[in-house]
């Protein structure tokens, strides 16, 4: 019975993902109505901080040597800091939220060359096909953009992003797997609420207006986000390969395009729907071991 839960767990663990990851974009967009995109991080990464540490505190893990808090703060800077600054700054920046996934969504292409090179990871013929057909797909999501004005900021911000997650993914694998997520996530995070709060200070006015919407979308991105669908992240990082994981974020843009419509009224029309078919598509190739 176990095992067969387990997968089944396996089996819901990558469709769980997406849809959670998804959230993050559509709940930045309704907390920064509240506080400007730094500040606001600053706050929800120094509640996760005290969240983290009271977890630690009860189940007591392995705590990483130097060279492990080292990994650990490289990989947060990355994973958390700026992805999640860049995709923040982006939406700040009159970027949809569900044109803010976008980018990011190229992530696989990047993922898959350098976990070829930097991994060991063979990617088969198939999978290349699968990663050709989802940037197909992205691009065709992407048709008849906005990118100069302040958008075009916000489209650099999303660049940034997608650097930081890519590279961020592949050395969370390689450095950090042996690391206790627990602890790791505690170490991780305290980089980066050094990181925000910082930015906050130089850039920002720091002013915050409280209403239930900023306290409700603040507490799924602190909790949902920051703690349980990063946890998931770095499961699906131990268990599977990482191109095979990079190529779940090609679904995110298709599924935060269909909450921001259905949410925000953002426009989805037939060729952006070709693309997130393409898109799904995509996964399923690049999913594919042979």
């Amino acid at each position: 019975m176990t095992g067969d839960l387990d997968r089944m767990a396996g089996r819901a663990a990558p469709a769980v993902f997406v849809v959670l990851w998804s959230t993050g974009f559509i709940a930045t967009k309704y907390v920064l109505r509240g506080a400007a995109p730094l500040t606001y991080l600053a706050l929800r990464m120094a509640i996760v901080v005290g969240l983290m540490a009271i977890i630690a505190a009860l189940t007591r893990p392995q705590w990483p040597d130097r060279r492990g808090v080292f990994h650990s703060i490289i990989a947060g800077l990355l994973v958390h800091g700026f992805y999640l600054g860049g995709t923040a700054v982006a939406i700040a920046h009159a970027i949809p939220a569900g044109l803010s996934a976008l980018i990011p969504g190229l992530q696989p292409i990047l993922t898959s060359t350098l976990a070829n090179r930097w991994l060991g990871e063979r990617v088969t013929p198939l999978q290349w096909g699968g990663l050709v057909l989802g940037l197909f797909g992205v691009l065709l999501v992407l048709h008849d953009r906005p990118i100069t004005g302040e958008a075009g900021w916000g489209w650099i911000a999303t660049g940034v992003s997608l650097i930081s997650i890519t590279l961020g993914t592949l050395y969370q694998r390689r450095f950090c797997n042996a690391i206790d997520w627990r602890a790791g996530n505690v170490v991780q995070y305290i980089a980066v609420t050094a990181l925000f709060g910082t930015g906050a200070i130089l850039f920002e006015d720091n002013t915050i207006q409280w209403s239930a919407e900023f306290a409700l979308a603040l507490a799924w991105l602190t909790v949902v986000l920051s703690i349980g669908t990063i946890g998931l992240l770095y499961w699906l990082i131990r268990h599977q390969a990482a191109t095979s994981v990079a190529s779940l974020f090609y679904l995110v843009p298709a599924v935060t395009a269909l909450m921001a419509y259905l949410l925000f009224g953002e426009r989805l029309d037939a060729v952006a729907i070709a693309g997130m078919t393409a898109c799904a598509a995509a996964v399923f190739l690049v999913n594919r071991r042979s």
